[in-house]
């Protein structure tokens, strides 16, 4: 704040101004001093310090979590689920148990689809009679190894100018914002390396993948598909590469919600037509199931799945889609059946009408 002093004089006043600069002066010292500490603090081992180890327990029971009968994963002893701030003010330690029991309950629904559902876990090559796609799943998260920083010299140079001086240290400044930023938000908080599968390094490499190596060298002779959101992209895509092959072998096809889009995806026009006599389209809507809807792209009929949610729609639809499989597979015994969507039952025991006038 400025001082003002009674009835100064040009003499009185030229000390004082002199005094004023030298305090700005040495106000900069200070703060160039402590901005060059600040830079030697290492902010990573400062936000350890007080954390606990990354060590975590191996099973369900140990996490003292357990899934109750409706599949419902809960705490053991008080019932209650997941919580996510185990600790609080420990963003990356919760960060670290949230993915460690992750890794526990992806083997456990393994373990659910090889023990209920009676399937078997192999490593690619091999073939069943169900085959569960996993298209998401192309490459592996390995952590960069962390680079320590190169040491700040104690000073510097005595020829480097203020300003270029004043601009390293706001630059130092913005990285340890950035740094410091990492630990406010977990998902920062790692940088990794994504390696590709071989041959799988994309959705649409895989199924084309698991086509080549499964489908295609199975013994059965009805192939039926039922592909969700990006699955049904994924599938179209297979039909660009391997059109005669999918029409030799697929007999229907069942789309939940599917995000594929038959111009973007240059598709021919003998796939459009095989798609309107094969395919059958289950998208989120507020109409009842199996209800017909007006198709946006000439490519396949489109009906109900009988919720607006998109994650929902394989689910609500799972009944009808199967039903849409097996009136396929007795159509195909009947000569004189126009196609799979000549005579669909539907939820109410209705016949669709073809899939023409849907």
């Amino acid at each position: 704040a400025p001082i003002q002093l009674p009835h100064p004089s040009a003499a009185s006043c030229t000390p004082c101004v002199t005094m004023a600069q030298g305090s700005g002066q040495e106000d900069r010292e200070k703060t160039t001093a402590l901005k060059d500490l600040l830079s030697r603090i290492d902010l990573d081992e400062l936000m350890k310090k007080d954390e606990p180890p990354f060590s975590f327990p191996k099973t369900l029971e140990e996490f003292e979590y357990a899934f109750n009968e409706d599949g419902q994963l809960r705490h053991t002893e008080t019932g209650e689920p997941f919580v996510f701030n185990a600790r609080e003010d420990l963003h990356r330690w919760n960060q670290k148990r949230y993915e460690a029991l992750g890794e526990i309950i992806t083997l456990y629904v393994y373990e659910l689809l090889e023990k209920t559902c009676n399937m078997t876990k192999a490593i690619l090559p091999d073939g069943y009679g169900v085959v569960v796609l996993n298209p998401n799943e192309n490459y592996q998260e390995v952590e960069k190894p962390s680079r320590s920083p190169p040491p700040t010299p104690p000073g510097d140079p005595p020829d480097e100018p203020a300003e270029k001086r004043e601009r390293k240290d706001d630059k130092e400044s913005k990285k340890k914002r950035e740094f410091y930023e990492k630990y406010r938000n977990p998902q920062k908080e790692m940088e990794t390396d994504r390696i590709p599968v071989r041959e799988n390094a994309s959705s649409e490499e895989h199924v084309v993948h698991v086509w080549d190596h499964f489908v295609s060298k199975a013994e059965a002779k009805n192939v039926f598909i039922m592909a969700h959101s990006y699955g049904g992209l994924s599938f179209v895509e297979l039909m660009n590469q391997r059109e005669t092959d999918v029409k030799n072998r697929v007999r229907a096809v069942a789309f939940a919600d599917s995000a594929h889009n038959i111009w973007h995806q240059d598709t021919s026009k003998g796939t459009q037509d095989w798609m309107q006599q094969h395919c059958c389209n289950w998208v989120s809507s507020s109409e009842p199931l199996d209800a017909p809807l007006d198709s946006m792209l000439p490519d396949c009929p489109r009906v109900s799945a009988g919720t607006e949610r998109h994650e929902l729609t394989p689910w609500m639809s799972f009944n009808s889609i199967f039903r849409f499989f097996n009136e396929v597979l007795e159509l195909k015994e009947d000569d004189k059946a126009e196609g799979p969507f000549s005579a669909v039952t539907t939820r109410s025991g209705s016949l669709k009408p073809n899939h023409q006038n849907l």
